[in-house]
């Protein structure tokens, strides 16, 4: 139990942060350090990736309400993401991005763009789904994939 309660209040304080980090506008950026804008980066991918983990879950258990709230949620965080790259962040702080991001940034955009409205698309049609696993796949991790394949580093 004592791990649960700490898990809770981990994602709780993630949350916050990134709450937070979500209502900074570009402008802000300028002013924040570029390792403060890589980790905040950093933590929202991470975010993404841990709500994709509980939307798979909530879908395959039929928790169909609960998972269409995470999937909105997720196709903000794509939309903020786009500011999160500018020129000064290119390096450093464990950054696990590639170059290519700021020689192609229309593309990541778009990629992000098109990301963001998977998440939207999943929602209206999960619970619906014949193949909930195949849809997942193809909406959502299917652009965790297409990101990943291209504009990270392998590890």
């Amino acid at each position: 139990m004592h791990s649960l309660i700490k898990h809770i209040a981990k994602n709780i304080g993630i949350s916050l942060f990134l709450i937070t980090s979500i209502f900074i506008s570009p402008s802000v950026n300028a002013e924040q350090s570029s390792e403060e804008i890589i980790k905040n980066r950093k933590a929202l991918f991470k975010k993404n990736y841990n709500t994709a983990k509980k939307v798979q879950s909530l879908s395959s258990n039929e928790d169909f309400d609960e998972a269409k709230k995470l999937m909105l949620e997720m196709s903000e965080n794509y939309k903020s993401l786009k500011k999160m790259f500018p020129d000064n962040t290119k390096e450093g702080f464990k950054t696990e991005v590639l170059p290519l991001i700021w020689e192609e940034k229309d593309k990541f955009n778009s990629l992000m763009e098109k990301s963001s409205s998977n998440m939207i698309e999943l929602a209206s049609v999960i619970e619906n789904a014949e193949n909930i696993k195949g849809t997942l796949g193809k909406l959502m991790w299917g652009s965790c994939k297409a990101c990943h394949s291209k504009y990270r580093k392998e590890h």
